[in-house]
């Protein structure tokens, strides 16, 4: 860190920022299998907020593996790299009033409160619940398939773990309501939180 002199406390503040644009910045952290729904639900939730007038960003698991992330791979040091990178990013849009939505399978405890710590207080947990089975039935992009084959290692939920959030800000069940339902339960726990 020699020869590194931050500016934090000379750049414009956060409060001009969100004043701007009348929301507050929060980061809205998705979590789930893949197939869950993550991405479905994060795009419709996002196209809401877009509707009335709010300022978002979604950053998804897999656009960020096309660049940010696109040296990593998915060995449990890649996988705790790929969260801390969004993480630090997803702050950095909060600090400037973004709505930001962050779409990553996030899979242990640990990488999901290294996240927490990296976003602060603006870290909202987002628990796109759904089976097992129910996700392999989708297998919409067929990688339980070619992970079920062998053709994929370390594949979360069947030959990597996926440890179930114990305490999410919210939880939604993708498997027993509609996207719509889903969606609406989000909008309503997060209005609140970026009214300005």
């Amino acid at each position: 860190m020699e020869n590194i002199y931050p500016i934090f406390d000379q750049v414009l503040e956060r409060a001009s920022k969100e004043a701007l644009l009348k929301q507050k910045g929060i980061v809205l952290w998705f979590v789930g299998l893949s197939g869950s729904g993550k991405s479905t639900v994060a795009k419709a939730l996002e196209h809401d907020l877009h509707q009335s007038g709010k300022i978002t960003m979604l950053l998804d698991g897999d656009n960020l593996r096309t660049g940010i992330n696109n040296n990593l791979g998915f060995s449990e040091a890649d996988r705790k790299e790929n969260i801390r990178r969004a993480a630090e990013v997803a702050k950095l849009f909060a600090n400037n009033g973004i709505i930001t939505i962050c779409s990553l399978i996030s899979p242990t405890e640990e990488i999901r409160s290294m996240a927490k710590e990296i976003v602060g207080k603006d870290y909202f947990e987002v628990f796109i619940n759904c089976p097992l089975e129910i996700c392999e039935q989708r297998d919409v992009k067929g990688l339980y398939q070619k992970a079920r084959r062998g053709e994929i290692k370390n594949f979360t939920g069947i030959d990597s773990p996926f440890e179930y959030p114990t305490h999410p800000s919210i939880e939604v069940h993708t498997d027993l309501a509609s996207l719509e339902e889903c969606k609406n339960d989000i909008l309503r726990a997060v209005t609140p939180l970026i009214t300005h």
